[in-house]
C-alpha cells in the first residue's frame, strides 16, 4: 500500500480538473492505497519571501496552511497535482504552494512518483506542455522523484464538462495502475 497524496487546485467548484483527481483517487483507492485529497480552494496559502530560512530549518516562517500540505507531500510515496490550464501554464495557485514546498529540497522526501492532471478548453495536444513543463522543473530539484504520468482533459471549459469526458477513464486507470 502507498500513500497517496491527491492535491486539487482549481478555486472553482465541480472544476474539471477536480474531476481528474477525483477519477485517480478514486482508482488508487480501489488499489488498496491509502489516498488524501487536499482542495486548495479552502487553503490560505500566501506567496513565498523568498528568505530560504527553510533550507537551514526545513519549516516555513510564513503562518498559513501551506506548511501542513509541504508535510504531507513529505510524507506521501505518490503526489498527483491538478490544475486548470491557464494561459497554457498551471494555475497560479499550484506555483504558489510548489514554490512554498521549498522545505522539502533539503529533507528527506518520500515521494518518488508525480503525476499531473490538467484541463482546459482548448483541445490541442500541445495544450498542457508548458504547466507540465513547469511542473517537471520542480521535479528535477528532487532527484529521488521522477515525473510518472500525466492526463490532459481538452475541449471543456464550464464546470462539469469532463462529466463522460475518455480522461476521466485514464486519470481512474492510472491511479488503479498504483501498487504498493
Amino acid at each position: 500500500m502507498k500513500k497517496v497524496l491527491v492535491i486539487s487546485s482549481s478555486l472553482r467548484l465541480r472544476s474539471n480538473s477536480e474531476s481528474l483527481a477525483d477519477a485517480f483517487a478514486r482508482g488508487a483507492s480501489e488499489a488498496g492505497n491509502e489516498v488524501e485529497k487536499i482542495t486548495i480552494r479552502e487553503k490560505n496559502i500566501r506567496f513565498c519571501k523568498g528568505c530560504l530560512a527553510c533550507q537551514k530549518t526545513q519549516h516555513c516562517v510564513i503562518n498559513d496552511d501551506a506548511p501542513a500540505i509541504v508535510a504531507k507531500m513529505h510524507d506521501a510515496d505518490v503526489i498527483v497535482f491538478a490544475t486548470p490550464i491557464y494561459y497554457y501554464e498551471m494555475c497560479g495557485q499550484l506555483k504558489t504552494l510548489l514554490d512554498r514546498a521549498n522545505p522539502l529540497y533539503s529533507s528527506d522526501y518520500h515521494f518518488r512518483d508525480i503525476y499531473m492532471l490538467t484541463s482546459a478548453a482548448e483541445d490541442e495536444e500541445y495544450v498542457p506542455e508548458r504547466a507540465v513543463a513547469g511542473l517537471t522543473g520542480w521535479i528535477d530539484c528532487f532527484e529521488k522523484a521522477r515525473l510518472t504520468g500525466t492526463v490532459f482533459a481538452g475541449g471543456v471549459s464550464a464546470p462539469g464538462e469532463t462529466e463522460g469526458h475518455p480522461s476521466l477513464v485514464r486519470a481512474y486507470e492510472m491511479g488503479k495502475a498504483i501498487k504498493g
